[in-house]
């Protein structure tokens, strides 16, 4: 890690903790961006580009209570669901008061299935979660080293989570979307960054930058935390302690991109779990419900999720690595506390994800935390993320493969 790096974290942590910057005065509570107006395209959403600025608004950054002092804009613009059809996305500019030149694009883990857990409602100090709070200093260590931080809420209006490509489109065309509001060129170098559910659109977003926003300077992206087959994910969460809650919610948002016909194939039980979750945060529902097994929500004849033709094909459209091949260099890491994975994730899907980008051309780091359960590998792979994008940002060698 550079010593500029290291210099830059400090200061941000000294912002955060409140040594630096007074605590402003309560702001009255916003609305939540289901009743904000300002989220709303209106008419003719179509006729515009994918990432053509709508509308922006200025805004606050406040972490840990403390309003920090750089310039926040909200922006809401034209990106496309999965299919390709016109969706309108929000995104929020963080501006230092020195800009360095480049830009990462921050990919919060905000798993939501509510409104109130987007980054873009949050990030102004409205009740962000514990994981939120870390993420924001993570943040806040960027924008003290003089980058311009990007922070999309990537999973769309309707809280969309896991799907992938919809991710991919709204990150970068919220990457285009800042780079008009701030009138910067296509050529200003961008970094990548998310874990958990941020390596979603990290992962595809590098994916599909090749084809889908070829102008922009992405020079590396780093996921980490990865659910790079969900096929494999859910029998490894299927009647866990921690994580078997991710279940429900998954179903919920693959019938929001889908359409799926939930009537058939719930349970009684199965239908009151995703009614219960449908409006949550991840951290409200990922560990209610130890034990619960995929196959105690679902109508008989169906004794698991990959019996479900439907969820089946929903499933198989949003596995990382078949949506492109990267053009920058990658950084893929996972914890590894038991024999499969972190609890959640399966490191020998990343380990393999990351063979096939070698494969391909793309330079490629892999990083496992030995030991680390999911929650525990945030702090590793932050750090290891910043000296990767340090390095890819420098135009250092990438290493790797």
């Amino acid at each position: 890690m550079s010593r500029r790096w290291v210099i830059a974290l400090g200061a941000a942590l000294l912002v955060v903790v409140g040594l630096q910057v007074p605590v402003a005065t309560a702001a009255p509570a916003a609305p939540l961006p289901s009743a904000d107006p300002f989220y709303r395209a209106g008419p003719g959403l179509g006729e515009h580009r994918p990432g053509d600025v709508l509308r922006t608004r200025p805004a606050r950054f406040v972490a840990r209570g403390v309003t920090v002092p750089v310039t926040s804009t909200q922006v809401l613009y034209r990106s496309n669901d999965d299919f390709r059809s016109p969706i309108a996305g929000v995104t929020t500019i963080l501006r230092p008061g020195v800009p360095n030149g480049r830009m990462v694009s921050f990919h919060m883990a905000y798993d939501a299935l509510g409104p109130q857990c987007d980054p873009s409602y949050t990030l102004q100090g409205n009740n962000p979660s514990r994981a939120a709070q870390f993420e924001e200093i993570a943040i806040a260590g960027y924008l003290a080293a003089g980058y311009t931080v990007v922070v999309p809420d990537y999973e769309g209006q309707r809280q969309e989570w896991t799907i992938g490509r919809q991710s991919g489109y709204l990150a970068l065309d919220g990457i285009r979307a800042a780079q008009s509001v701030l009138r910067l060129p296509r050529s200003t170098p961008v970094g990548m960054i998310g874990y958990s559910g941020g390596s979603v659109p990290t992962g595809f977003g590098a994916e599909l930058a090749p084809t889908y926003a070829p102008e922009l300077a992405v020079v590396g992206a780093a996921a980490g935390g990865i659910p790079v087959d969900l096929a494999h994910n859910l029998p490894y969460v299927s009647g866990s302690k921690d994580w078997s809650g991710v279940m429900p919610a998954l179903v919920v948002a693959y019938q929001r991109a889908y359409d799926l016909d939930l009537a058939s194939i719930l349970s009684p039980y199965g239908q009151r779990l995703v009614n219960t979750v449908s409006s949550q945060c991840i951290l409200d529902f990922a560990a209610d419900y130890p034990g619960l097994t995929d196959g105690q929500m679902l109508r008989a004849p169906y004794r698991g999720f990959l019996q479900v033709p439907a969820l089946r094909s929903a499933i198989a459209r949003n596995v990382m690595g078949t949506a492109g091949t990267p053009n920058a260099p990658m950084m893929l890491a996972v914890g590894q506390k038991d024999a499969v994975g972190d609890g959640v994730m399966v490191a020998a899907d990343v380990a393999g994800l990351a063979r096939s980008f070698c494969a391909r051309g793309v330079p490629t780091q892999f990083h496992r935390y030995q030991g680390d359960a999911h929650g525990a590998a945030f702090i590793p792979f932050q750090r290891d993320a910043a000296v990767f994008l340090n390095d890819r940002f420098a135009g250092r060698p990438t290493g790797g493969c």
